[in-house]
């Protein structure tokens, strides 16, 4: 008979998903691994998998969080107040220090995912999912009389560029600026 699990499998991925995206994937050792999530490579390898699959367990974790992090920014608000809400925190998260590791989907696009196919569709797979939750919140209000895909696919790219700029410059001016520009998309 098979052991029953003693840890959380949920607080590992948890702790994993903040390494990895602290330390990317080619920087986070199995040693590492182990050390944040307190579980043995027997234990980790038995509930995760490799290496790999953890990470790319904690890049979905990410997407469902962001994609959730999305709806209820906009969630009883208006367009444009729910954009507002939305970069209002990811630039506090950036200039208080948390969001300085970036997106950690834009991360994995630029570390793992031009090498690794699985990688890249898992990459794709969450920026889609980030869209369609701007397509979403975007129909509500704008309806067809704007070009709610193109809107959804802008500012899912200019959240990307906000994030990595924040990484390098995490100046609350500067960010502001470019949410000041991605706001004004709103008002054509």
């Amino acid at each position: 008979m098979a052991r029953p699990r003693e840890f959380d499998a949920d607080d590992a991925l948890e702790r994993a998903t903040r390494l990895f995206w602290t330390k990317g994937f080619e920087q986070t050792s199995l040693d590492d691994l182990c050390a944040a999530t307190g579980l043995g490579r027997s234990s980790l390898y038995a509930a995760f998998g490799d290496k790999r699959a953890l990470y790319l367990a904690a890049l979905a974790r990410y997407e469902e969080r962001s994609v959730a992090r999305i709806a209820k920014a906009f969630e009883g608000r208006t367009v444009r107040q729910g954009l507002e809400a939305f970069l209002a925190a990811l630039i506090d998260d950036i200039v208080a220090g948390p969001g300085r590791s970036g997106c950690f989907i834009g991360n994995c696009a630029a570390e793992l995912a031009r090498l690794d196919r699985t990688a890249a569709a898992r990459v794709r797979a969450s920026l889609e999912r980030i869209e369609a939750a701007f397509k979403q919140v975007l129909a509500k209000e704008l309806g067809s009389g704007a070009d709610v895909d193109a809107l959804a696919r802008f500012l899912t790219a200019a959240i990307q560029g906000l994030r990595l700029i924040g990484k390098t410059n995490p100046d609350r001016a500067t960010l502001e600026d470019i949410a000041a520009v991605m706001l004004r998309c709103l008002d054509t």
